[in-house]
């Protein structure tokens, strides 16, 4: 791994970033880069894979991205995190440890409630978030 300085490298090298073909800011294409197309394959194969898998971080990350871009691109998408993550597991010599299906929910819950608080604040009001009791 110390050919590559960062994790994108890698990606760029192995063909999994997205392309980035704009023109008077009008997106006109994202595709990806060749790159060595056996391991294309297998980043792909691993990102379907990876989402039939119940719970795990990249099966809630296709099944946000498919609704968006479709099957397709949401597979490379998911390779594409899953060789960024390896790129990270083997530099720092770590093992994996997926987020439990609570610990990506209440991030989504900070990152949306965090998001909402800007554009209130945003638009001149004055924002106190107080948490709803919970019925027993």
């Amino acid at each position: 791994m110390s050919q590559f300085p960062t994790a994108g490298h890698l990606a760029s090298w192995a063909g999994m970033c997205p392309g980035n073909h704009e023109s008077a800011g009008k997106r006109k294409t994202g595709k990806t880069r060749k790159g060595s197309k056996w391991l294309r394959r297998a980043l792909t194969e691993s990102g379907r894979a990876a989402a039939r898998k119940k719970g795990s971080y990249p099966s809630l990350q296709y099944r946000r991205l498919v609704v968006r871009i479709g099957p397709k691109k949401a597979a490379v998408a998911v390779g594409h995190t899953i060789l960024v993550t390896l790129y990270y597991l083997l530099t720092r010599q770590e093992a994996y440890h997926d987020l439990s299906p609570q610990q990506l929910d209440a991030d989504l819950r900070a990152r949306t409630t965090k998001r909402a608080k800007q554009q209130l604040e945003a638009m001149g009001f004055t924002v106190t978030l107080t948490p709803v009791p919970q019925a027993a």
